[in-house]
């Protein structure tokens, strides 16, 4: 049987509530005919009287009485779940590499829900090219360089300013060093393998270490870094605060321009006002930071 039209249950419901249909009627803001007409029509849809009409109001019926609990029920469920949407946060997807969440992003998240407490941010790390449509993104901060495509709005976050970094242990209180210190030192690679470039640019040369590690995620070398293991390259900005708190030391001063710069993309057409809010956020702190 096809469900009974929604006026009359609602009419149903809260004539069932005050067995009058005058009173219901006020309830719903119609006339009392209207009510008793919308029950007439529940009642011929399913082919039985729901109420008894007696000269000081309504009735249930047996049938009535049980089905006004059902409806009544029903009816609530739906208020509760309406309710819940209009009360649930914002939700906004953000798809980020592994090191950009972990260096940088997951540091600063405390201020953003504090400043944004309506906002549900949902972070995807992962170094694959994300869809937004397909994969329900709303931003994705990605290494490239321009041009994007004409459906993507992108913003610079940061230029990538390539510097080495290790921990002060491993220096032993030594400043910069040499071509033929950093040899004796181990290298920590990562997928980037931007140690060959580095070294020609900062001694005009090749380094052959010693000994040296390889990583399939930048994060992974800079924690190896963190501990003592050895020597990593890395984005300047990722690094900034371990560098300012003195858990990181940079024993070789060059700094190298990479060219996959950090950017944050958005389609242009239908991004939500809290995924706005998300954009302006990481461009202000990113901007802020830059200087």
């Amino acid at each position: 049987m096809p469900l009974p039209p929604l006026n009359g249950l609602r009419a149903f419901a809260a004539a069932g509530r005050h067995l009058n249909f005058r009173a219901a009627a006020d309830e719903l803001g119609v006339t009392q005919g209207a009510v008793a007409q919308q029950v007439r029509g529940l009642e011929g849809h399913l082919g039985l009287r729901l109420f008894l009409r007696e000269p000081r109001g309504l009735a249930f019926t047996d049938e009535g009485r049980a089905y006004h609990l059902s409806v009544s029920r029903a009816f609530e469920q739906l208020a509760e779940a309406t309710d819940a949407l209009r009360h649930a946060p914002a939700r906004v997807t953000i798809s980020v590499t592994p090191t950009f969440a972990s260096k940088w992003l997951i540091p600063r998240l405390s201020d953003f829900t504090q400043a944004h407490p309506g906002i549900d941010l949902r972070i995807t790390a992962t170094e694959r090219v994300a869809s937004f449509h397909a994969d329900g993104i709303d931003l994705a901060v990605r290494q490239a360089r321009p041009p994007f495509g004409a459906s993507l709005r992108a913003n610079l976050l940061f230029t990538q300013e390539v510097v080495a970094v290790c921990s002060p242990a491993l220096l032993a209180g030594e400043g910069a060093v040499d071509a033929a210190t950093l040899a004796r030192m181990t290298l920590l690679h990562d997928t980037h393998d931007l140690w060959p470039r580095f070294a020609e640019e900062a001694f005009g040369g090749s380094v052959k270490p010693a000994r040296a590690l390889r990583f399939n995620q930048t994060t992974l070398s800079l924690d190896a870094a963190l501990a003592g293991q050895g020597v990593a390259l890395a984005s300047r900005f990722l690094v900034q605060r371990d560098l300012e708190a003195g858990r990181l030391l940079r024993p070789v001063l060059h700094v190298m321009e990479g060219g996959l710069d950090f950017y944050l993309l958005s389609p242009r057409q239908g991004v939500s006002s809290a995924a706005i809010i998300v954009r302006d956020w990481l461009c202000a702190v990113a901007k802020g930071e830059a200087g």
